[in-house]
């Protein structure tokens, strides 16, 4: 168990927001060349929500934060951190999570962004978890959110059909009692990298008449080399951070995977001779939200009771970098003051 000495990181609350805008796979059949088997055959996605003009990533995450000090009752004064991990900031600088902490006035909260794509909340969740462990923090919000949609080319199916937008969090506190993250492990694989990139905006190609002529700034997939990978590397991962807490497959109650494809669930399922079952999904009314799945499902668990106290949790993910991180915890909700 991840602690110093007998101080651990619990989870106490989970929340999620999206937009109120839905995208079935019959509006977009309407804008490129695809239909609703299509969509559903290769992907599972039914649906998906998108931002609308006056919407960003940060008034998810608000409604995030907001939420999490409602359920616990935590004020945010007394929060220590605030990580968001995204990779669609709403600018370049300054973090978005720096806005978070504004909105909510969590005047003596530390903030930052961390950007590992779909990824991003496995790592956000295991590095806010070691600011609590060494003692340094007691309370620690960790925040998923996404707004891809902003950066799709909708004559594009076979990326424009797959992402949707949306933020999900947890709290993060410290507690006596054996909860939180047991053993992780995080990857990267950077001679992949032009797997999935977005090529504009950034110091090496900044954005211009040029890059924007090129659409350089909508987000480039190589799908069926990066669905063998993932497959691969997030069953191996399951294995490895099972290995390190000493516990087998049939130990974990359920598993919260980044919701990236249901046929790569399906996969990992079989590669590791699990039912579908011990698996929770809802791609097929969000889409791949990258960084906010995890979290978006984490949260609709909870609320479906499906999470119990006491109980293993095991989340995976693989995105853009090439990243990876899965992690094994243990769920002991017990709210701290």
């Amino acid at each position: 168990m991840m602690s110093k000495g007998d101080t651990y990181a619990a989870i106490t609350a989970t929340a999620s927001s999206v937009p109120a805008k839905v995208l079935t796979n019959h509006d977009l059949s309407l804008v490129v060349e695809t239909s609703d088997e299509w969509i559903r055959t290769r992907t599972g996605i039914g649906e998906r929500h998108a931002v609308v003009d006056g919407e960003y990533t940060s008034t998810f995450c608000i409604n995030v934060a907001r939420q999490l000090l409602e359920q616990s009752g935590l004020a945010a004064e007394q929060l220590d951190l605030i990580i968001v991990a995204t990779c669609t900031p709403d600018y370049p600088l300054p973090a978005t999570a720096s806005l978070v902490q504004d909105a909510i006035g969590a005047s003596r909260a530390a903030a930052f962004d961390l950007a590992a794509a779909c990824s991003g909340f496995v790592y956000a969740l295991t590095t806010g978890t070691q600011f609590i462990t060494s003692g340094a923090y007691k309370n620690v919000m960790v925040i998923g959110a996404e707004t891809l949609t902003r950066f799709l080319d909708w004559q594009d199916r076979s990326t424009c059909v797959i992402f949707g937008d949306g933020a999900g969090g947890v709290l993060l506190q410290a507690s006596k009692q054996e909860s939180g993250i047991i053993s992780f492990i995080l990857a990267s694989q950077g001679n992949c990298a032009d797997m999935i990139i977005i090529p504009g905006g950034g110091s090496r190609r900044p954005p211009s008449a040029e890059s924007l002529a090129e659409g350089q700034h909508f987000i480039k997939m190589k799908g069926n080399k990066v669905f063998e990978l993932a497959v691969r590397v997030m069953s191996n991962e399951v294995r490895v951070v099972l290995d390190r807490a000493g516990l087998a497959l049939s130990d974990v109650d359920l598993f919260v995977p980044h919701q990236a494809n249901i046929r790569i669930i399906d996969a990992v399922a079989r590669q590791l001779e699990l039912p579908i079952e011990k698996f929770f999904h809802n791609i097929e009314h969000y889409g791949n939200t990258s960084a906010a799945s995890i979290p978006i499902a984490l949260a609709e668990a909870v609320e479906k009771g499906l999470i119990k106290p006491g109980g293993i949790i095991c989340m995976g993910a693989f995105g853009g970098g090439l990243t990876s991180g899965c992690l094994v915890l243990r769920w002991n909700p017990t709210v701290v003051r």
